[in-house]
């Protein structure tokens, strides 16, 4: 390893000729295939299959194995589709009945080992940043604010935008495959169930009301399969004159209580398949029309998929959304860049040596955990590394997942300090390697100055070994000292470190 670090980055790539991304959604799990052309995608497969999951919740919050048999199934069938795809290439989220499921880490686990593809769950706020990423890219350039609504199986997602760029979202847990459930049981269609349905809704979106009502906003746009269904029923069946209105949807509620149940209910335009959650979606976007004063909300395509697909082609040439968060939190909790990024820098060249063969995502991982270890400053210098660990947990993060977020904590928890707080996640080896680069970065940096840092190797497998030339050490008793006292930390959590001076 050479003897000064610079900033690390990772060398641009052409972005592939094709991406694709898997949503696992409460309602359906989709898969869609794009191809790449410049800065632009185009549509080329689409499979959609309506699983329902999002009902697939027993009374305590689990997943049955009904439920999860049916999605590893849908799962087998499009890991089909995806043979021969890199990782680099294929993207898949997991949404509001993961996020909400309390065996859902252990079903992603099986269902990443059948879709031969990671699972991100994603929070409500990046998938409503992904939602508006998608919609932005179908509609035609415009100055003005637009508001977009997105009504998913288990939550619904409302954006403030303008061009490319996000203004305001939220998230609120209601959805088709819920509202259903609870207010339209056996598919019952009864004024009183819809009249109890949009309080509900309303009440929800009331919370949110005063940020997203007309004031905001000069155009609605309504993305998912929810308002696209409920566009095509209006215009077809003669009950708007155009897009989604709440005049058109007065008399949809009609109908559907005339019908008075969702297997009598004869709407041209209806798909068998949207018929048992359509009156839950259609109280939610009725709810929405009302609180928060739209005249008319248009459908639009777009959305969640294409969103990530474009997030992923941003990733694949440099212009990743989680590196722009990255350096707006450097900016908002006042870290030291230039610290961070010698830290940074010599972390990555530590566990490249460590792991030479290490996947690119790993390496850029690592590095914004580094450049990051520091958030928790911003609260205190003593212990930072919790409050940092806690912030990076539970900010809202766009770009990253879930799961993205918790490993960042992680690494940042135990950049300093004793290692049985994390020792648990330590038999990843991985991790293990990360963690190691970046204690020795930190340590290394405990002057934080610029220094010459001797050639340092790395090695971890189930001891840990870095090797420092002798006189360095000899001229440096302090990094020594703190060298001897990181050795006892991982031989305390039963990885023995030695250290061989050159």
């Amino acid at each position: 390893m050479p003897k000064t670090f610079a900033h690390a980055t990772v060398a641009m790539t052409a972005a592939p000729a094709m991406l694709a991304v898997v949503d696992l959604g409460s309602n359906s799990f989709r898969l869609e295939v794009g191809r790449v052309e410049g800065e632009q995608i185009y549509r080329l497969d689409t499979q959609r299959e309506t699983l329902r999951i999002g009902a697939g919740l027993d009374s305590r919050g689990n997943l049955t194995r009904e439920a999860q048999r049916a999605a590893l199934a849908c799962l087998a069938r499009f890991a089909e589709r995806l043979a021969g795809f890199p990782g680099s290439a294929v993207r898949a989220v997991a949404t509001n009945t993961f996020r909400v499921a309390r065996n859902a880490a252990q079903f992603l686990r099986e269902a990443e080992r059948t879709l031969r593809f990671p699972i991100d769950v994603i929070s409500g706020h990046e998938e409503a940043r992904l939602i508006y990423l998608g919609v932005a890219h179908v509609l035609p350039p415009s100055p003005e604010p637009r508001l977009v609504i997105d009504i998913g199986g288990g939550s619904t997602e409302f954006i403030i935008g303008q061009g490319l760029e996000p203004r305001a979202l939220e998230s609120l847990k209601i959805g088709c495959v819920g509202m259903s459930r609870r207010f339209f049981p056996e598919g019952a269609l009864t004024a009183a169930a819809f009249d109890a349905a949009e309080t509900a809704a309303r009440a929800e979106i009331e919370a949110i009301g005063r940020d997203f009502d007309a004031e905001h906003w000069r155009h609605a746009f309504a993305s998912s399969g929810t308002a696209l269904a409920l566009a095509e029923i209006l215009e077809q069946n003669s009950l708007s004159s155009g897009g989604i209105t709440y005049v058109g949807l007065t008399r949809l509620r009609e109908r559907m209580i005339s019908a008075g149940h969702t297997t009598r209910l004869k709407l041209v335009a209806l798909k068998p398949e949207r018929a048992p959650v359509l009156a839950g979606g259609f109280a939610i976007m009725s709810a929405a029309l009302s609180e928060l004063d739209v005249p008319r909300i248009d459908p639009v395509g777009g959305a969640l998929r294409l969103g990530v697909l474009y997030d992923l082609l941003g990733r694949s040439v440099e212009r990743d959304a989680r590196d722009v968060t990255v350096d707006q939190f450097i900016t908002r909790y006042r870290l030291d860049r230039d610290h961070a990024k010698r830290v940074a820098a010599m972390a990555v060249a530590l566990f490249g040596s460590a792991r030479p063969k290490a996947e690119r995502s790993a390496i850029q991982h690592l590095e914004r955990a580094a450049l990051l270890h520091e958030t928790g400053f911003s609260v205190s210098h003593t212990g930072f590394h919790k409050h940092g660990a806690y912030i990076l947990r539970n900010a809202d993060m766009p770009g990253f997942s879930s799961g993205e977020q918790e490993r960042l904590s992680l690494l940042v928890l135990g950049c300093r300090g004793s290692l049985v707080k994390v020792s648990t996640n330590l038999a990843d080896i991985e991790f293990r390697a990360e963690l190691c680069a970046l204690r020795l970065a930190v340590l290394f940096h405990h002057a934080r100055r610029a220094i010459s840092p001797p050639p340092v190797s790395l090695g971890v497998g189930a001891r840990i070994r870095f090797d420092i030339p002798s006189p360095w050490l000899a001229a440096h008793p302090l990094t020594e000292h703190l060298l001897m006292k990181e050795a006892a930390e991982w031989g305390d959590v039963g990885y023995p470190c030695s250290r061989r001076r050159g």
